[in-house]
């Protein structure tokens, strides 16, 4: 089991290392919001726990961030505000626990535990996010909002090509590998003919043309 920990406080975050790693947990600690999404796309992660006074972002614009690109890990925020309406933000936000400073470490892991016991049944099917977009993998099935959309299987190979890498931009070369086509297979303008028509079912500005290159998604909204 692996935990990403987000504090700025490096005794804390020792203390945490330190407790976890009794536990058989292993514990990945970094200090800046930034440096969340870098983390979590080297995969491996079953929780993030995170500090909301960061020193670069606000945790709360860093929770929203990690949820808007489809991360779907549990996320347990440390907060020192005790405010109920506080609290009811965070859920909201995204996160699915939280903990008042100061932390007790024995409560921190069996927060944890029960995390991970309610995630089970969410874990069973994986999940790709973009803003207001989900794709279930396991169904095949896609919705903007929480309205089906109807997609061919090619369609829905080249999206998943996108939604892997989001934040990059994708050639048109790999997209067409993506849909089992060899990169010097003369294919016209097949990547082309699907992009137009997943922008007209999904709106024209979830995937943009980067000139040269190939395509990339837009800002989750």
């Amino acid at each position: 089991m692996k935990l990403l920990l987000v504090e700025d406080d490096a005794r804390l975050a020792g203390a945490v290392r330190t407790w976890m790693g009794h536990g058989g947990i292993e514990v990945e600690w970094i200090t800046l919001g930034r440096e969340i999404e870098p983390a979590l796309r080297q995969g491996g992660f079953d929780w993030v726990v995170l500090d909301l006074g960061l020193p670069d972002i606000d945790g709360e614009t860093a929770l929203q961030g990690l949820r808007a690109a489809g991360y779907e890990l549990p996320v347990l925020v440390m907060t020192a505000r005790e405010q109920v309406k506080d609290r009811v933000r965070l859920l909201d936000l995204g996160a699915d626990d939280f903990l008042v400073k100061p932390v007790h470490l024995d409560e921190l892991a069996a927060r944890l535990r029960a995390v991970q016991r309610r995630q089970g049944t969410r874990a069973s099917e994986p999940v790709l996010r973009h803003g207001g977009l989900t794709m279930m993998m396991a169904s095949r099935t896609v919705s903007v909002d929480g309205s089906y959309v109807a997609l061919t299987n090619h369609e829905f190979t080249l999206l998943e090509a996108l939604l892997r890498r989001r934040g990059s931009a994708v050639s048109r070369d790999q997209l067409l590998q993506a849909l089992g086509a060899a990169p010097d297979e003369a294919v016209g303008n097949a990547v082309d003919v699907h992009v137009h028509h997943l922008r007209r079912k999904l709106g024209a500005g979830l995937i943009r043309t980067v000139r040269g290159v190939g395509y990339t998604l837009g800002p989750a909204g």
